[in-house]
């Protein structure tokens, strides 16, 4: 069994209902949720010209290999009506595998830990929430999190109302 964590957004359609379709599309495939962080608005990140964002965090845990779990993590995009448009664009949802216990994973189709972990406060305030003092390249998340300047993430709602 492997603890992964699994970034999560959306800015376009009823964000919150999508993010909410995540853990039971999770669950339902055999997928153990042990925790969601709050919900937090972020301003966009990479310069695409945008809505904010909701994002959240979800600590997991799988039998799944990490490939299993990324084709599951598409296939759920994809039901939520993700296109792949234009690159870090508009999306009704993402899910991207964060952490995979500690794997480290270097492929065309998945970068684990998350090539853009450390440099992103809408996946480090979510992810510290859940476990400020987890290793993610030699640092403690709490430690990544205090090293960043602001980026506009605002936590919005606790992790039992979202």
């Amino acid at each position: 069994m492997s603890r992964v964590y699994l970034g999560l957004g959306s800015n376009l359609g009823d964000s919150r209902a999508l993010l909410r379709l995540v853990p039971q599309q999770l669950t339902a495939a055999g997928v153990e949720i042990i925790a969601a962080s709050s919900l937090y608005r972020s301003e966009p990140w990479g310069g695409v010209p945008q809505p904010p964002f909701l994002n959240a965090v979800l600590a997991v845990e799988t039998e799944m290999p990490p490939h299993t779990l990324l084709d599951l993590c598409q296939g759920i995009e994809l039901a939520a009506g993700r296109e792949r448009k234009v690159h870090w664009g508009a999306r009704t949802l993402d899910i991207d595998i964060l952490l995979f216990g500690e794997e480290q994973i270097d492929d065309e189709r998945l970068q684990v830990p998350h090539p853009y972990l450390t440099q992103r406060e809408f996946v480090l305030a979510p992810l510290a929430e859940l476990s400020p003092q987890l290793s993610v390249k030699g640092k403690t998340v709490a430690t990544w999190l205090s090293e960043l300047p602001p980026q506009g993430v605002q936590r919005i709602e606790n992790s039992k109302t979202w």
